[in-house]
């Protein structure tokens, strides 16, 4: 499959001309950041210049890279991973304790005001970036980009595509607005389950109202928290007659970063591209030293556990129980955590600040992946075909997991209920019951079994838009209509207004005529 894959780039390469351009990007930080770091390094070595706009206090994109040249707003944007770190300890620890449905809405109110600074401080960092950085703003204007690269999780590299009248390219899953489907394509929730709903496309009366009315709330949600932010950013520079979300559905390529592998089937656009799984490669080498770890594993073969970019440790109690269920294995445990050494981790786990998550993988003696249930690595467990038993902890990573139990690959767990015997049982689970490796091992084979591989596809569609200056006519220009026009309410309302005109008129003909029969037949019976 890897030597098709190779064939196709080297087919494509050789069919489509390469215009090297000059391609602007404005990201997403956190696990945003590494996969779209994995996107520019591909065009770069396409022989693209790549500039990524960045704020003062970036967390994890650095000024300065082999691969793309940096410009750094002296903005701060003040945000940094702790505060999601200390989010979920608390939310554990409210998990843990049964504490009150007040205490939750309570920590989940704190997160939206976190979310809702986080996008009014990049509104005023793109107000910085226009009105108070003239010497910017004009280095911007100078460079002659040929398009804009973003994440449209946050929506400043949106606007300030529109203001510099850049091509949109998205490297996307979610938008401002929630889930992107959502947000471009028509979305029935009949049969396509919300985000976050852990809904299937199979659903029950009770389990569409309950997909409608979560609908209903979370966009009501996502309004408050950032409508007031953007709707201004919008009037400021472009008038007040175009809402803000008209500039995210203008986009000319949405690049998404899944697959129907992952996702239920639905509705789509033609300018969406499923690239899920593009960060996914054949394993490498690994390290001396863990490599002889992984061989001392014998025929049992290894787990590896982590939990993602931003925990990189747990209450100490937790990580007793999690250490203590390893010790019990006849396995080996590679386990990246970074807080205290627990008291029970045994002589079979190694403690690692950092792993090589693909390449572990992608190891013939990889047995087990313990994860989160991040979108990242849920595809490079699938491209390697190694079942998951998974500890959901916050944001979409439940929904995720959901969607791998349903299809038979995943043992999903409460964190913060876990109990070493328990834990313990599922991963033995998950190691001797063959449907979990066989179900994941058919998700891979379909995962790959693709034309092009999604890197190559990604890379394929941003060339497209540098050569023809957009992707106009793949884009439905239906986000400019009115919701009455969009569902057709006008049309209905003329059709019903014109049959009960007629109805009307045919009804008054009817009684006009029956009324002169009968007056007739009354001069008849006079006379």
């Amino acid at each position: 499959m890897d030597f098709i894959f190779t064939v196709s780039s080297i087919i494509l390469t050789l069919t489509f001309p390469v215009h090297c351009g000059k391609i602007l990007v404005f990201p997403h930080e956190a696990s945003h950041w590494v996969n779209m770091n994995i996107l520019l390094r591909e065009l770069h070595s396409r022989g693209h210049q790549i500039t990524v706009i960045r704020a003062l206090d970036s967390w994890y994109i650095t000024e300065k890279s082999p691969h793309y040249a940096s410009m750094t707003v002296p903005f701060s944007l003040g945000g940094d991973d702790e505060f999601y770190s200390s989010f979920v300890s608390r939310q554990l620890q409210i998990r843990r304790q049964r504490q009150s449905a007040w205490t939750r809405f309570r920590l989940d109110m704190e997160l939206k005001e976190k979310f809702s600074e986080m996008h009014r401080k990049i509104c005023e960092m793109v107000i910085y970036i226009i009105e108070k950085d003239p010497e910017l703003l004009g280095q911007i204007k100078r460079a002659n980009f040929d398009l804009m690269l973003t994440d449209p999780a946050n929506g400043g590299g949106v606007v300030l595509s529109h203001y510099l009248k850049l091509p949109l390219v998205f490297n996307v899953r979610w938008t401002v607005h929630g889930e992107a489907h959502f947000t471009i394509a028509p979305s029935p929730l009949s049969y396509v389950p919300f985000p976050l709903s852990q809904l299937t496309d199979n659903m029950s009366f009770f389990q569409r109202t309950y997909n409608v009315l979560f609908y209903t709330v979370r966009l009501f949600l996502y309004k408050r928290i950032v409508g007031p932010h953007y709707s201004a950013l919008c009037e400021r520079y472009f008038g007040s007659g175009l809402h803000y979300l008209e500039l995210f559905q203008a986009a000319d390529i949405w690049l998404m970063r899944v697959d129907f592998v992952f996702e239920f089937p639905r509705p789509t656009m033609p300018n969406v591209i499923y690239v899920g799984g593009f960060q996914c490669k054949p394993a490498k080498e690994l390290p001396r030293d863990l490599e002889d770890f992984v061989q001392s594993s014998g025929e049992h073969g290894v787990i590896i556990m982590s939990l993602g970019t931003l925990v990189g440790q747990l209450p100490l109690d937790i990580a007793d129980e999690i250490a203590s269920a390893f010790a019990q294995l006849k396995q080996k445990v590679i386990w990246r955590y970074t807080g205290d050494r627990p008291s029970t981790l045994g002589n079979n786990t190694l403690l690692v600040n950092w792993m090589p998550q693909n390449d572990l993988l992608g190891h013939a003696k990889t047995k087990v992946f313990v994860s989160h249930g991040g979108t990242n690595g849920i595809f490079e467990a699938i491209y390697h075909a190694v079942p998951m038993v998974g500890l959901p902890l916050v944001f979409d990573q439940d929904d995720n997991l959901s969607k791998m139990r349903h299809r038979g690959v995943a043992k999903v767990m409460d964190i913060a209920s876990i109990d070493r015997n328990v834990f313990k049982n599922a991963l033995e689970e998950v190691l001797t019951e063959p449907s979990y490796r066989k179900n994941m091992e058919k998700l891979s084979r379909l995962h790959r079994d693709t034309p092009v591989n999604p890197l190559d596809s990604a890379l394929f569609w941003i060339e497209f838009v540098m050569r023809h200056g957009g992707a106009a006519h793949l884009r439905t220009e239906s986000y400019k209509m009115p919701w009455y026009s969009y569902y057709s309410v006008d049309v209905v309302v003329f059709l019903v207004l014109i049959v009960s005109c007629t109805v009307f008129i045919v009804f008054k003909v009817i009684r006009c005529l029956c009324c002169r029969l009968c007056a007739k037949r009354k001069r008849a019976k006079v006379d």
